[in-house]
């Protein structure tokens, strides 16, 4: 597989993991609330800077037999250091109009402006033309109320404006194929949304199964290995923070105890790897698996 490009099969399901980019956002927006000598030992440890911490952007693209399904969408050209999903894609072998459905495990502009063609502002279109797009009730309903409450976020306005903005331009681009579901739902065979709320209201995690394996993926239920390796280092991100965090320990213990391969959107390229219970109560995350 090219660069930015990883695959590997989860028993009958082909899965690629696809770069989109990459964005730096300022580490005290991921660890609002993280002991900062601590933050800063950890951030130096794994070589990262200590003002801002760089996250990929990572879609996953599962091919059945029958269905071609990308969760998430990424950036599109939102940013200079995203946009690279349609590429990714065509090296994969797939157009954009030959994927069937197209899961968002939320509506931050990282995971759904990918899905809408942006080079018209004033006239956004579908990138997916054929797919259903298929997403938490909750999560539509959050974005589409007459008020958008994100004063649970801990980032900058500005942020939570583009968010804002975003999430409204592309669900009403995309209002004519969206599927709403409501509860754990078979998206595809082998493919299960779970409710997993905190980081947004209607935040979904999927569950990867064929032939006895299995993958997890996390979506943003954490952002950062380091939120799994200390679980009580909140993200700013999370709209629910307390429930965020109920979430991402349940996933983790899931994953850990049954040893589930994880990946998540924002984890190091190719975000895939295994977790490993910790004596003081968190998880190690490792690259594999």
């Amino acid at each position: 597989m090219p660069a930015g490009a990883h695959r590997f099969q989860v028993g009958n399901l082909r899965c690629t993991v696809l770069s989109d980019g990459y964005v730096a956002n300022p580490a005290s927006w991921l660890f609002p609330n993280a002991d900062e000598p601590a933050l800063t030992a950890a951030l130096e440890r794994r070589g990262s800077d200590c003002a801002s911490v760089v996250s990929p952007y990572t879609c996953l693209l599962i091919e059945t037999g029958r269905e071609i399904v990308l969760a998430d969408a990424g950036l599109g050209n939102g940013s200079n250091t995203s946009g690279a999903i349609l590429a990714r894609l065509e090296m994969a072998g797939v157009r954009p109009p030959d994927v069937t459905t197209v899961i968002f495990t939320h509506a931050h502009p990282d995971h759904i402006a990918g899905a809408v063609d942006g080079r018209d502002p004033r006239a956004l279109r579908p990138m997916f033309p054929n797919a259903r797009c298929v997403m938490s009730e909750a999560e539509w309903d959050f974005w589409s109320s007459a008020h958008v409450d994100m004063r649970g976020m801990r980032v900058g306005a500005e942020a939570k404006a583009a968010m804002h903005l975003t999430a409204r331009r592309c669900l009403d681009a995309l209002r004519h194929q969206v599927e709403l579901i409501c509860r754990e739902t078979e998206i595809a065979p082998g493919i299960h949304a779970i409710p997993a709320p905190g980081h947004t209201p209607g935040h979904l995690a999927l569950l990867m199964s064929s032939e006895g394996k299995e993958l997890l993926n996390l979506g943003d239920a954490a952002t950062d290995p380091l939120h799994l390796k200390y679980p009580q280092w909140e993200n700013g991100f999370d709209l629910d923070s307390s429930r965020a965090l109920a979430t991402r320990r349940t996933l983790a213990e899931w994953a850990a105890v049954d040893r589930i391969p994880v990946m998540a959107f924002h984890f190091p390229f190719p975000s895939v790897g295994l977790l490993t219970a910790r004596a003081d109560a968190g998880w190690d995350w490792t690259a594999g698996g």
